[in-house]
């Protein structure tokens, strides 16, 4: 095959433009794809430090800071429980129902800054894209692409639809980048939903709301905020977005909006009235964007790896939006299957057994935060505790950062020793406030 680029990527999105600006500065022609035409809005608005190395290697990083967006310096829990939590029996400790974390409380590999970002993503993503394409990419927009054909055992082709017209684009690779619509996942038959994690959320962005009403602190307004619902498995994001805009979205189990039947504005606003306080400070604010939902929240692809192709980001998986990890796992899969993209050209060979690195890399760490998110919605509110130990906080700190991709943690071994005594025991002063959910997904 006389093909067009090195390495074709479909999607522009955070994954897709990182990869490209690697594959770009190591010399590879790479086309992307893009369906859409940027800036758009998305979902995940909210970074985690693990994002700030690969913006610094891809040349994205002065252009994010110039782009004013709300630095993020730590997390923080909130919940409606208003009884005094148990001490768990140890002398000499306390525990709240409320809890933060700053970043900066653990050095971070490859992290200059005590602080990230909470970013508009329509912004966010055209920069990513446009320096991808600084770099050299050529980068499509408004083109969608319909299918990959493989056949030609020398590369690949792509079919693209744009104008009403269509037309093939090769390749001697293919990137799939495409997020949640998974292109291959489809094509190929290989995508299969998580039979746990089936999250909905609803979301819109709030003009003038009132942070320090809702902060546990004056000093961490511009953290993000997970505020815990007093229904089951369920919780509230406050992210950020301008000084003075904040994007708000319930996240709950699918089936419970079934249940409801009802539509998103009633369930909404149904489930924020459940935290009086929150009620009352979005019903004084005023919204700018319509109530948006997303679904499909989990699944796994039983295969992210080929001849010829990788998947990166979401498409080759998403685990619960829950601690913004989104963006952090699109930007370094990228990264991580860049540098088995390289060398692959290096040695003139695309086949499966070139991104086993990527692959077994890629699939610890969508398991190691599979497991930690498992964990998290089993302690239910007694995250807020948990993390407030000074035995288990720097550990917990170091996933919440987005420092996940070492073979097993030990944080998690910690976390499910203790969920395992709590549960075990029915008379144990924590045992009654454990979430419902409970999840263990095999290694794919």
């Amino acid at each position: 095959m006389n093909a067009d680029f090195d390495v074709l990527i479909v999607g522009g999105g955070p994954a897709g433009s990182s990869a490209a600006a690697y594959l770009a500065k190591a010399g590879l022609s790479v086309a992307v794809i893009e369906g859409e035409n940027f800036p758009r809005p998305h979902v995940g608005e909210s970074l985690v430090p693990a994002t700030t190395a690969v913006l610094l290697e891809t040349g994205a990083m002065p252009e994010v800071e110039r782009a004013g967006f709300p630095r993020k310096y730590g997390a923080a829990w909130t919940t409606a429980e208003d009884r005094e939590i148990p001490t768990n029996g140890f002398t000499g400790m306390s525990y709240d129902w409320t809890a933060q974390v700053r970043f900066g409380e653990r050095a971070q590999p490859g992290v200059d800054r005590e602080y990230t970002f909470h970013v508009d993503r329509g912004k966010f993503d055209l920069i990513l894209l446009k320096n991808a394409e600084s770099l050299g990419a050529k980068v499509f927009q408004g083109v969608r692409v319909t299918r990959a054909d493989f056949d030609d055992p020398d590369g690949v082709s792509v079919m693209c639809r744009a104008g009403g017209k269509e037309f093939p684009i090769t390749g001697r690779m293919l990137v799939d980048a495409t997020g949640r619509q998974t292109l291959l996942g489809r094509q190929l038959k290989l995508k299969e939903p998580d039979p746990i994690f089936d999250q909905y959320a609803v979301h819109a962005w709030f003009e003038g709301v009132d942070r320090k009403a809702l902060a546990i602190d004056p000093e961490e307004i511009d953290h993000i905020f997970v505020h815990f619902l007093p229904i089951n498995d369920s919780w509230v994001w406050q992210i950020p977005i301008t000084d003075s805009v904040t994007s708000f979205g319930v996240v709950t189990q699918k089936n419970r909006f079934k249940e409801a039947n009802t539509d998103r504005e009633k369930f909404f606003w149904d489930c924020v009235k459940s935290r009086p306080d929150l009620y009352e400070e979005l019903q004084k604010a005023e919204r700018i964007r319509p109530l948006k939902t997303e679904g499909d929240y989990s699944y796994h692809l039983k295969q992210i790896c080929g001849d010829r192709f990788v998947m990166i980001g979401d498409a080759a998986r998403f685990v619960d939006p829950i601690f913004s990890s989104g963006v952090s796992i699109a930007l370094n899969t990228a990264r991580l299957a860049s540098k088995d993209i390289i060398a692959a050209f290096e040695a003139g060979d695309f086949s499966h057994e070139r991104f086993k690195q990527y692959e077994k890399a890629q699939r610890q760490g969508a398991q190691n935060w599979y497991d930690f998110i498992s964990i998290y919605y089993r302690l239910n509110v007694l995250f807020a505790a948990f993390v407030q130990d000074p035995r288990y906080r720097i550990g917990v700190l170091k996933l919440l950062q987005g420092d996940m991709w070492e073979e097993d943690p030990q944080i998690l071994r910690e976390m499910r020793e203790f969920v395992a005594t709590v549960e075990d025991d029915p008379t144990h002063l924590w045992h009654p406030y454990l979430g419902s959910l409970r999840a263990s997904a095999p290694t794919i």
